[in-house]
């Protein structure tokens, strides 16, 4: 991906999107040419001349200071996920040299990892990387995300991909209520991390791939949105046991780059709860996919939600 051509985009949008009136700024005129923001307006907002904010949305970030930056991410009113992406935009452009698309790396999880997964016994858990690949998860994890593991047919040695899942397999649509928040949500994760790693050869194929099959991707990744993932509520609907209204915390590890563990409780004396015991109780029934990839799935009677 092009540093230059992200950091265009990302400024010329965040700009389209506010209106003079948000800005604190008399509109004159009452036919405007843009929407948003002209850069003469954005300029005196930061405290900039209009050259130097008209180089910096030509996508030239390089040498673009910390005051400089803040002052522009101010005038532009960014949320704390655009902030850090445009401060991600900037680093990539200060790194200098020619840059060059690293190949694909094949992640492995850790022993210690994969044992802390199986320790937490009671809520779905899973490690993923910026790409949204499942790379490991507990039993309850596997069975949250049952349908996602069986998309990667008997000989297929790439991981379970959330975002090809969601694009690709129509289950999506029944297993995420609220699909297209859902479809929102991770392009915008996927943008985030486009901003932390541009030249990420495995991001960038997928990227290719995802636009080239599917419009509601691309019209989504064009609008250049962000956002961080580190806390808040999912509603899934799982196949076999219905509802689910959970809570997330996600956790970055220190010691493996890009790796993020989500875990997914269930609050107590809810439907959820219930629900979570009767997926543990399908869990144990479950071959493990990492080992007998797209063995058939036994078969039970789908529980009916009470909510």
């Amino acid at each position: 991906m092009d540093n230059r051509t992200e950091t265009r985009d990302f400024l010329s949008t965040r700009r389209a999107k506010i209106t003079p009136e948000q800005a604190g700024l008399a509109a004159y005129g009452g036919n405007r040419r843009v929407p948003g923001l002209r850069r003469g307006e954005v300029a005196m907002l930061a405290g900039m001349s209009v050259e130097y904010y008209t180089r910096l949305e030509r996508g030239n970030l390089s040498g673009a200071s910390e005051s400089v930056l803040e002052s522009l991410a101010n005038a532009l009113q960014l949320d704390d996920a655009e902030r850090a992406h445009l401060y991600d935009l900037a680093r990539a452009a200060s790194e200098g040299g020619r840059p060059r698309r690293r190949p694909a790396r094949k992640q492995t999880i850790r022993p210690g990892v994969q044992l802390t997964l199986d320790a937490i016994t009671n809520s779905p858990a899973i490690v993923r990387n910026g790409r949204l690949d499942i790379l490991a998860s507990n039993a309850l994890g596997r069975a949250l995300y049952s349908d996602i593991y069986s998309t990667r047919g008997t000989n297929s040695s790439e991981p379970p991909n959330l975002a090809r899942y969601l694009f690709f397999d129509e289950r999506s649509h029944a297993f995420y209520p609220d699909w297209e928040r859902a479809a929102n949500d991770t392009v915008a994760i996927m943008r985030t991390e486009a901003g932390k790693d541009p030249y990420d050869r495995g991001l960038t194929d997928l990227v290719g791939e995802l636009s080239t099959r599917s419009e509601e991707f691309r019209v989504r990744w064009a609008a250049h949105n962000v956002r961080q993932h580190y806390t808040g509520q999912k509603y899934f609907r799982h196949p076999i046991v219905g509802d689910l209204h959970m809570l997330y915390e996600a956790m970055e590890f220190s010691a493996d780059s890009g790796l993020t563990l989500t875990v997914y409780n269930g609050e107590p004396n809810t439907p959820t709860a219930d629900a979570f015991r009767l997926l543990a109780s399908w869990a144990a029934t479950m071959p493990d996919p990492d080992h007998v990839a797209g063995e058939a799935q036994p078969i039970i009677h789908k529980h009916e939600s009470s909510t």
